[in-house]
């Protein structure tokens, strides 16, 4: 077998190897094998050697998976090749509502308390919990559905609609994931949990809050899984 790939510009990649994984039920065994040949003849595998840490490293550098050496805030909770995850305290932010509600409509632009939230991030995959503790959440933290529309308050998902997700990763993107969500208009209940446990509902929550300064936590509902569950959960 011989093969070359041509990627943009006219450079040429020869066979330098191939990776064969032997695997059976709940195990696998991977094993190198480095790739011999002269001009005009046929490229040979050559005898199996054992996969090393360092190979496996170099060679997800040449793939651009490795994760760039990053000096992490204090918000961030877990940090993967995949996945982002971090929260932020109570804050008062600006929110734009798009809705046949008449009422809200008129409150778009208004300023409104928001909870404790936890974000996670994988790839341009946006999803929000809240939290009724403004404090640094464990692994064994219980989260609550973020109430917030374009929210699926089962898995916490984000229906990005309009939203443009950052092109940027890493914690430098994590201020404009948090303006990009904020900033996009919030149009539809997404999903079939409720989002509040406010006797008004979503509207009746929102037009409470607008120009508070403190989201009341007991209008959270339970999202009934922990920080780890939801973090395992975005990265499937």
């Amino acid at each position: 077998m011989k093969a070359h790939v041509e990627i943009g510009g006219g450079e040429l990649m020869a066979l330098q190897g191939a990776v064969l994984v032997y695997g059976s039920k709940g195990r696998a065994f991977c094993s190198w094998h480095g790739a011999t040949g002269q001009a005009g003849q046929a490229d040979i595998l050559g005898p199996a050697q054992s996969l090393t840490t360092d190979f496996v490293r170099r060679l997800a550098g040449e793939l651009g998976l490795r994760t760039a050496m990053e000096v992490l805030p204090g918000n961030v909770l877990v940090r993967t090749e995949e996945l982002l995850v971090w929260w932020t305290p109570p804050a008062c932010r600006t929110m734009f509502f798009r809705d046949t509600d008449e009422t809200m409509s008129a409150l778009s632009g208004r300023q409104f308390p928001q909870p404790p939230l936890v974000w996670a991030v994988n790839g341009h995959s946006l999803r929000v919990r809240a939290l009724a503790a403004n404090e640094r959440p464990t692994e064994s933290t219980d989260l609550f559905i973020a109430p917030y529309y374009n929210t699926d308050g089962g898995d916490g998902q984000v229906c990005q609609g309009s939203m443009r997700s950052p092109e940027e990763k890493g914690v430098a993107a994590i201020g404009q994931w948090e303006r990009a969500f904020f900033q996009s208009e919030f149009t539809h209940h997404t999903g079939a949990r409720k989002l509040t446990s406010h006797p008004g509902g979503f509207s009746g929550l929102w037009k409470s809050l607008a120009g508070k300064k403190r989201f009341p936590v007991a209008h959270l509902i339970p999202a009934k899984e922990t920080l780890l569950a939801f973090a395992n959960r975005a990265v499937k």
